[in-house]
């Protein structure tokens, strides 16, 4: 039986076992690691959420991380916040581009006219 599925007859054996102590329910249980608890959960991802999207919105991460051990007495790490951020929520943070405080007005709207 073991050669006919590929696996290992030790498997095989722990199926069987399974089987005849809980019956077919215990055998097509999915297990799930129990993983480690979110970091910001909750009312306070839902408050980190709303300032993400208010206009002012936060200049850094670390302002970020500043706002959370404030206001929800949450001390996190910068990575810890970025992941939140980026990957969980789906913000970005709302930073101008930097201009050069070379650039010529005029030379700027010619070039807004004409290329734009």
């Amino acid at each position: 039986m073991a050669e006919r599925l590929g696996r290992d007859e030790a498997t095989i054996t722990r199926w069987v076992r399974k089987y005849k102590d809980e019956g077919k329910r215990g055998l097509l249980e999915v297990k799930h690691a129990p993983g480690k608890a979110p970091s910001i959960s909750g009312s306070d991802l839902e408050r980190l959420e709303r300032r993400l999207q208010e206009p002012s919105g936060f200049q850094s991460y670390g302002q970020i991380q500043q706002w959370l051990k404030s206001e929800l007495g949450l001390s996190l790490a910068y990575k810890t916040v970025y992941e939140v951020v980026r990957s969980r929520l789906g913000a970005k943070l709302k930073v101008p581009r930097p201009q050069s405080t070379k650039q010529h007005p005029e030379s700027l709207s010619h070039f807004k006219k004409n290329c734009l």
